[in-house]
């Protein structure tokens, strides 16, 4: 095959060999030894104004593609999430619009879908508790309307407005108390979003843990789960074995995910995962390994995928999804590099250089030769010279 061109943080290039893509087979039915939710990404319009603080324009038919390309894998979906630019790109009345969709879509499929509730539709920064409960109940209502599972999203207006742990516990006792279907409750860490610091009460997760198992013993019918994404994995293992065996764990830790999942002798995480978007074959073929009980073909599938994550998810961490937008690009997912919020530029063409040579190795690249095109594109738009654009310059 053609060699790839690699761009380092110094303006060097150098070569490698372009992989094959590995030959991964769909599951005939669902994943049944762990449960596997990929946070999917919104594909724009090519021709919208994609830059930031303008509204978004979604090509509702590449994202709506793309979720039936992670359905084909086996996996569910959790959409509305932080991957599809909340807070970052994706206002209120898009939010709204993906929900429903995106449930329409997943039970006309017969797939797993669960949807991100919030308060972020309340431009006003500076909101009462009660306020904040009744953000969170529009929502909530919104997202059961329309056939979709919960995940109640931390908020940004509760962090600001709580003073202590029970006011956590109480705005959570109340919302949850309405819930017509059990809940995932998600704590998401500073690195994701800073405006977040101190959630739960504590800034330190052992406190703030406390607050949340409070809130789940408090109303234990009302919650399914958890999604901790704190990249920190003891912290998770911690938390983890305090649920209660009605609250499974749902690894948002996008460094240590593969560890999580597999789990230990006192149990496992299940997953919800952005990086899971980008890595949807790979996620889907480990999990069937783990369906076979054959724990080393898991690890040899997942845990190469680790470093192509850390690099997606690199401080600064909230600028994630344009990695996974890049590669939903280089694999033929959607037409152009395009993000609401005009996100595609978030990143340095060096550290997308580093994706692409890790997605390389890993085995990410799902169409190599057309992810080879796209990026010798992409950097010669750029004036770097590539492989294929020297050796057909000396021919």
């Amino acid at each position: 095959m053609s060699d790839l061109t690699l761009l380092d943080a110094d303006g060097a290039t150098r070569t490698v060999a372009l992989a094959e893509a590995p030959a991964f087979e769909r599951p005939p039915g669902p994943l049944k030894s762990r449960v596997a939710y990929a946070a999917a990404h919104v594909v724009p319009q090519p021709h919208a104004d994609n830059t930031p603080g303008q509204p978004a324009e979604i090509d509702w038919d590449a994202t709506l593609a793309y979720r039936h390309h992670l359905y084909s894998w086996g996996l569910g979906v959790a959409d509305a999430m932080d991957t599809a630019q909340r807070n970052m790109g994706l206002d209120a009345a898009a939010t709204r619009e993906l929900i429903t969709r995106s449930a329409a879509e997943a039970t006309a499929a017969g797939a797993r879908l669960v949807v991100g509730v919030n308060t972020d539709h309340v431009e006003d920064p500076d909101l009462t508790l009660d306020q904040v409960i009744d953000a969170y109940k529009e929502q909530l209502f919104h997202a059961e309307d329309a056939g979709a599972g919960v995940v109640l999203m931390a908020s940004r207006h509760l962090a600001r407005a709580a003073q202590s742990a029970a006011d956590y516990r109480r705005v959570y006792g109340e919302v949850l108390a309405v819930a017509g279907a059990p809940v995932v409750l998600h704590w998401l860490g500073t690195a994701f979003d800073p405006q977040l610091a101190g959630y739960f009460g504590s800034d330190d997760w052992r406190v703030a843990s406390d607050t949340l198992i409070d809130i789940i013993e408090a109303e234990p019918q009302a919650v399914s789960g958890v999604k901790m994404s704190l990249l920190d994995a003891d912290s998770e293992v911690a938390v983890r074995r305090r649920l209660p065996d009605s609250a499974r764990m749902l690894t948002g830790d996008d460094y240590h995910y593969c560890a999580l999942i597999e789990g230990d002798e006192k149990g496992h995480s299940d997953a919800l995962l952005g990086a899971f978007a980008a890595l949807g074959p790979h996620a889907s073929a480990a999990i069937q390994a783990l369906d076979a009980a054959d724990v080393a073909r898991y690890r040899d599938i997942l845990a190469p995928t680790e470093e192509l994550s850390r690099q997606i998810f690199a401080a600064p961490t909230f600028y994630y999804k344009t990695g996974v937008a890049f590669m939903s690009w280089l694999n033929d997912h959607q037409e152009a590099f395009q993000m609401v919020g005009g996100l595609h530029g978030a990143r340095s063409l060096p550290h997308l250089s580093r994706i692409v040579e890790l997605a390389n190795a890993c085995g990410a690249l799902e169409k190599p030769p057309v992810a080879l095109e796209r990026w010798h594109g992409m950097l010669a738009l750029n004036g770097v010279e590539t492989a294929h654009r020297t050796a057909g310059a000396l021919a």
